[in-house]
């Protein structure tokens, strides 16, 4: 990932200094389990992790210009490791195992943290949500279908329900999350042919990590789910972000992204403050999205396996964390500087010269005893006029001898509060989110 969108707590989960690291340490950790076992001394493991390299810039470099000899990258770390730490312990680094059980494992380490990463910064993201939608809970405001007015609404209203979204994708990074955080050092096709199963449980309890059944790789599925709560993540950032855009635009301006001091809207235009981070989000979503359709392309592998996932997979993991991370952060501090505009929001709602009420009005003809093709037929008629004249709905309605309703029925019709009574639910529903 390019570093504009990059963070360094995520980087450093990634990076080749921690790659190979966890490498190092899955293959010393294997060592001591032989060594439970008495495979190996425990003098001999002892001096493999005592004489075992430091993965700084110069190993990673090390084991680089090995991999150009031996166009393996698993094949040139245990060859510089095994070189480091010297004859004869150094040849049980690798005993028994394949490298995928070294590269898999060490993988699913480093998506574990990843998540958990991603989870802290949700529980942030959630809790600025849940701040900004109880402030505007009475807020009042239009609410648009198809992009025109619909019936009024609250802006924390809205919020709530991107809140409780947001609250759902926390979840999915918590299920993908024990999806991930496994291991396998079964060997060759996964049969433990030449590596005891105990070996691997010492792993797993070492790491975090929990053993299951595996070929020579691990099911794709899991990483798979990982992606999918990395782009469910990204959608509802996107589903914010395009809401914000919207409301943010000159002609209706409910919105808008904080500006600091110092701050240029256009290189051109001094009046500019454009919703540059809510555009941002919205195109880093389609990164992320994309990526799941990769993840899922890799579930199926030939045989026991091949290494077409591979590639890809050095580029889709890392930049679906990266990316879910920095929306996730960037976002949250989007929010904390919102600006909200509650009385535009109001000549907004009023704007459309109260046709904003016409299922009420609809509803007490249909009360009065209208059937409710009629009664359709004259509030339709009237709002369209009132749209036309750019008259006042309600006016219109008195003045028709077809509305026999009385004064105090219109009166319900046309009341504001009536229209946002019953959000309890939704509110109740937020409540209960920590």
């Amino acid at each position: 990932m390019i570093p504009r969108y990059s963070t360094p707590e995520m980087t450093a989960v990634f990076d080749d200094a921690s790659r190979f690291g966890r490498w190092l340490e899955v293959e010393l950790l294997a060592t001591e389990g032989q060594a439970a076992l008495g495979v190996v001394s425990a003098a001999d493991a002892a001096a493999c992790r005592k004489r075992a390299p430091r993965v700084d810039a110069a190993f990673v470099q090390r084991v680089l210009d090995r991999e150009a000899v031996t166009d393996h990258d698993v094949a040139a770390f245990v060859d510089v490791v095994q070189g480091d730490i010297g004859a004869p312990e150094g040849a049980w680094i690798h005993y028994g195992l394949t490298s995928t059980d070294v590269v898999d494992t060490a993988l699913a380490w480093m998506m574990r943290d990843a998540v958990d990463l991603m989870i802290d910064a949700s529980d942030a993201f959630v809790r600025q949500l849940k701040q900004l939608a109880l402030a505007h809970r009475n807020t009042v405001m239009i609410g648009r279908t198809h992009g025109v007015h619909a019936e009024p609404t609250t802006f924390g209203a809205k919020v709530a329900l991107w809140c409780l979204q947001a609250d759902r994708d926390r979840a999915r990074l918590r299920q993908a999350r024990a999806a991930i955080a496994v291991c396998k050092l079964s060997g060759a096709v996964g049969t433990y042919s030449n590596i005891d199963p105990r070996v691997e449980q010492h792993v797993g309890a070492a790491l975090g990590l929990h053993p299951v059944p595996a070929t020579q790789v691990l099911a794709r599925d899991r990483h798979a789910e990982f992606l999918w709560a990395c782009a469910a993540v990204g959608a509802t950032v996107e589903l914010i972000a395009v809401e914000l855009r919207h409301l943010q635009r000159t002609e209706v301006r409910e919105v808008q992204e904080g500006f600091r001091a110092g701050q240029k809207g256009s290189s051109a235009m001094p009046h500019k403050r454009n919703p540059i981070s809510a555009e941002t989000l919205s195109g880093l979503a389609r990164i992320v999205r994309s990526n799941l359709q990769a993840g899922l392309q890799n579930v199926a592998l030939w045989h026991e396996r091949d290494i077409s996932h591979s590639s890809v997979e050095r580029v889709i993991i890392p930049d679906s964390a990266q990316l879910a991370y920095y929306m996730l952060r960037r976002c949250t501090r989007l929010l904390e500087g919102l600006q909200v505009f509650p009385e535009q929001m109001r000549r907004n709602l009023w704007a459309s010269h109260g046709l904003v009420f016409s299922q009420p009005v609809l509803l007490a003809l249909v009360q009065a005893g209208m059937t409710r093709d009629d009664a359709y037929r004259v509030v339709q008629e009237n709002a369209m006029r009132a749209w036309d004249e750019h008259t006042d709905f309600r006016s219109l309605l008195e003045h028709d001898a077809r509305v026999t309703v009385p004064a105090a029925a219109l009166d319900a019709a046309f009341d504001l509060q009536r229209s946002l009574q019953n959000l309890g639910p939704t509110f109740a529903a937020l409540d209960a989110i920590d």
